[in-house]
């Protein structure tokens, strides 16, 4: 049987799945991807799960691109269909009705950088560097990096990023809007385990709206994405969390919500 390229542990609401080559530099072969797409999915239909924490194994990578082995001998329609998988599954992620977060600790490049930025928070530590040097292979960004790079950090940023294939360290890529915070490496992962543990005792009812009006309401017009706000804003008021929270600052206590 072969082994997982995953390790998967729970701690309390929060999930952290962490990709596992790391002889490979966690490098994002067809196996790895089919698995993160079947991690998203267990970690979407289970009800403990709050939080979902993406990382990579060992000190050096998050993840250092996709598997340039498994690539090289593709024909154009498998190369088509390699980006695709890539793709859905990193869609897969964005589109999870819980908060994910990635844990860059160290090396986020081409598949690595576009799996961080399908995340909805990213924390970096200190000593990561990010981009997209597809273009020294000969290759175009495949997995959605032109895009999300796009819209994260503005076209002369992608542009410059994909064309020159040049990384940026972390603090500029948090100058850039790539990453929300740097920390040192050292306190990486206490520093994304607070944040998670944070979001895990918020509503997940109002989690869930807010990504959804943020993700899905902004793909669309102004005018629309402010209706579209305005519709999940009157949904959560038939849930118990809306009344425990209203009910909770009311009388200055912390409240306690159940999803639902």
């Amino acid at each position: 049987m072969t082994e997982s390229p995953l390790r998967i542990t729970d701690h309390d609401a929060v999930r952290v799945i962490t990709i596992h080559r790391p002889e490979r530099l966690n490098a994002l072969d067809s196996a790895t991807l089919d698995a993160l797409h079947a991690a998203a999915d267990a970690a979407a239909d289970d009800s403990a799960v709050r939080v979902v924490v993406l990382t990579g194994a060992g000190p050096k990578a998050f993840v250092a691109g996709a598997d340039i082995a498994e690539m090289s001998g593709l024909t154009p329609a498998q190369g088509r269909d390699f980006a695709l998988r890539g793709q859905r599954m990193m869609r897969r992620f964005e589109r999870l009705p819980k908060p994910v977060i990635a844990m860059v600790n160290g090396f986020a490049l081409g598949g690595g950088l576009e799996l961080a930025m399908c995340c909805h928070l990213r924390i970096a530590a200190d000593t990561a560097r990010v981009g997209q040097p597809e273009i020294g292979l000969g290759l175009v960004p495949g997995f959605g990096g032109t895009q999300r790079l796009l819209r994260l950090a503005g076209r002369a940023a992608a542009l410059e990023l994909c064309l020159t294939g040049t990384p940026v360290d972390a603090a500029r890529a948090l100058q850039l809007g790539i990453v929300n915070k740097v920390v040192p490496a050292a306190e990486l992962e206490t520093e994304t385990m607070a944040l998670a543990a944070r979001l895990a005792a918020a509503a997940p009812l109002a989690l869930r709206g807010i990504l959804d009006c943020i993700l899905v309401g902004g793909e669309s017009g102004l005018e629309e994405g402010l209706e579209y706000e305005a519709a999940q804003f009157g949904l959560v008021f038939a849930s118990e969390d809306m009344r425990e929270g209203t009910a909770a600052f009311l009388d200055k206590r912390k409240p306690v919500f159940h999803g639902r």
